[in-house]
């Protein structure tokens, strides 16, 4: 609702040109700019205009979209920038030695002002004008401005009609700014990033980790987008995050993210700022759906943490095969800063239900480095412990890393690292003892996520169906140390009384083509439990594979043994394998019924106790 004349005129004495509204700036002071898109480009510009008026002027925010002058070579001696988080605009400078870098949580940052660790001389902000309560709105951009504004001891407003009026805790009264200058400029505008090959197969790793009902945070980016994208069949998403973009408004708007089950602000998009397109800044303004609100609230992990089913997603530059996640440095060089990722980790894991996710491609430099490492780079700095993180993904698949052995972790990561990298991986694995002198090689292959399926099984338990990983090892042996001696003596033909290491790696690492490891699994808790397994090997000179499965004993008679065989008939046809043949005990009926369910032309031939199977596949 626009100002009436005699309501402007309580604050048009406060309108001063750009000029006379910087001319308020003394030498000395700390001057803190507005956030990512809300940057006041015409403060900062006049700013930097009184040049040298302006000697050991110190400038301190977060990432911003605009230009950065006071950051350029020539401005050194007249101004100090303060990088709470290193954008593009200032990282050269950072680099240099021009500028500043602070590590510090996002969360933390409003403290770092209202206590006056970082005492702000003057705060430069852009809203929208002021209602007609006299209210501005500081749009898409609450963050650590809010905390900024309401510290300063002067307070210098850009007001701009084109900065939309968002809901939330966003609001300051024309009584708390000093001096405003008015502006109709279009607001800057983050452009939407394209999702290339790597970022779809990892948007869709990460989707699969993502359950109906859950929070999400995320950030900006393509992986962020493709993780977005692959949520369309989801239900009852929420929304807790300290940002988010464009790559938003499709799921809201088709009812996929519509906060029905969240547990803290139900029903509301919770957010610190907003960066993107113009349709997404027409999207937010005076949209009561959107909450946002200072990082104070929205990064607190206490208050993440009450959010259920919180899931939060964050990326690295680096991680280490113990999983120490380096996010802020290239080697000794600052690149960006800690933000919000360790709030986010925090509050998810502390949340019921909650998961930590970490998304990179798993090569850097067109390909001519891998992200994940032996060891970080000399001066990489460690944002995420290695207690914090949960999962890791790749465009080569998931890896779970918490409550992990050392040695568990390097093996997940190195399974989910770029084939070209993983030799170099495993030597120092192994030269450092992570890994067993004789852990088996991984073979190339991305893990198969298009034949996970789940299914109800006759008892009506979930049943999830799934490729084997190299990781599974533990939990195989011990299902298969929990059958009983007739179960054993059916599927091995022989009294086995132990699993060791070489022979149960074997039977997980797989190439998803040649060898093939279904498991058939349930949730147990927060625990995967494996209660069946189907596998084949294949004879290239035949191109029938040698199959056979097995199911644990209490899970016997409920369908899981027909289901784990369809599914791996079904792999074994779409890698172009003709048929299975397969060495069945005479005594052993259940292994032969679930073969004959297979709807595959089946003949059989017979020595002594055994069935020698041979099953060609049906064309269609």
């Amino acid at each position: 609702m626009q100002t009436t004349t005699s309501e402007r005129s309580s604050w048009q004495h406060k309108i001063v040109s750009v000029e006379e509204a910087v001319a308020h700036i003394k030498r000395g002071q700390r001057v803190f700019v507005g956030s990512g898109a809300a940057e006041p480009q015409l403060l900062v510009k006049g700013m930097v205009a009184r040049g040298t008026d302006l000697i050991d002027t110190q400038i301190a925010h977060l990432m911003t979209l605009g230009e950065a002058p006071y950051a350029d070579q020539n401005m050194g001696e007249v101004f100090r920038h303060n990088a709470l988080f290193i954008g593009a605009n200032v990282r050269s400078a950072v680099a240099s030695g021009r500028a500043d870098y602070t590590p510090v949580f996002l969360s933390e940052i409003p403290r770092l002002f209202r206590r006056g660790r970082l005492h702000l001389d003057v705060a430069l902000i852009q809203t929208t004008p002021p209602d007609r309560f006299g209210y501005c709105s500081y749009g898409i951009s609450v963050d650590v401005v809010k905390a900024a504004a309401e510290s300063a001891d002067m307070v210098i407003a850009e007001i701009n009609p084109n900065m939309p009026r968002t809901h939330g805790d966003s609001f300051i009264h024309v009584d708390q700014i000093d001096w405003m200058v008015e502006n109709d400029s279009p607001l800057l505008e983050a452009g939407i990033p394209e999702i290339d090959e790597t970022a779809a197969a990892i948007g869709e790793f990460a989707a699969g980790l993502i359950g109906n009902g859950a929070t999400l945070q995320m950030g900006i980016g393509s992986i962020p987008n493709a993780v977005l994208r692959c949520l369309k069949n989801h239900r009852d998403l929420g929304v807790h995050t300290e940002m988010f973009s464009d790559g938003i408004i499709d799921l809201i708007e088709s009812g996929v993210v519509n906060g029905a089950r969240k547990t803290l602000l139900p029903g509301k998009v919770v957010s610190g700022f907003c960066m993107g397109s113009r349709r997404l800044y027409d999207f937010v303004d005076n949209n009561p759906f959107f909450d946002f609100r200072s990082v104070e609230f929205t990064n607190d992990p206490f208050v993440i943490a009450r959010n259920n089913k919180m899931v939060s997603i964050n990326s690295a530059i680096e991680i280490d095969l113990t999983g120490q996640v380096c996010a802020d440095s290239i080697g000794h060089r600052f690149y960006s800063g800690i933000g919000g990722q360790v709030d986010f980790i925090r509050g998810a894991a502390r949340s019921v239900g909650g998961k930590s996710i970490l998304v990179l491609p798993s090569t850097a430099s067109k390909g001519t480095a891998s992200r994940i490492v032996k060891e970080l780079r000399p001066g990489a700095g460690v944002v995420t412990t290695r207690g914090d993180v949960h999962y890791v993904v790749t465009e080569y698949g998931v890896a779970d890393l918490w409550g992990k052995t050392v040695r568990e972790r390097a093996l997940a990561l190195i399974a989910i690292s770029h084939p070209d990298y993983r030799e170099d991986l495993m030597k120092a694995a192994r030269d450092r003892k992570l890994l067993p002198s004789d852990q088996f090689m991984m073979p190339r292959s991305a893990y198969p996520l298009r034949w996970e399926r789940r299914f109800k099984s006759r008892d009506g338990r979930d049943i999830l169906l799934r490729p084997a990983r190299p990781t599974d090892e533990e939990a195989l042996k011990g299902m298969l140390y929990s059958l009983d001696k007739d179960s054993i003596y059916q599927r091995f033909m022989a009294q086995i009384s132990a699993f060791p290491h070489q022979q149960a790696q074997e039977m997980v690492n797989v190439d998803y083509l040649n060898t093939m490891c279904l498991l058939a699994t349930e949730m147990d808790d927060e625990k995967e439990v494996i209660c069946g397994i189907a596998n084949y090997v294949l004879d290239r000179s035949s191109n029938y594979a040698d199959a056979a499965f097995i199911v644990k004993d209490a899970w016997q008679g409920k369908g899981i043994g027909t289901e784990l065989m369809l599914q791996l008939q079904k792999v074994a046809k779409e890698n172009g394998i003709k048929g299975f043949t397969a060495d069945v005990l005479k005594t052993n009926k259940a292994m032969m019924m679930v073969f004959q369910k297979s709807g595959s032309s089946i003949t059989l031939s017979h020595e002594g106790e055994m069935h020698h199977m041979k099953m060609k596949f049906p064309k269609k």
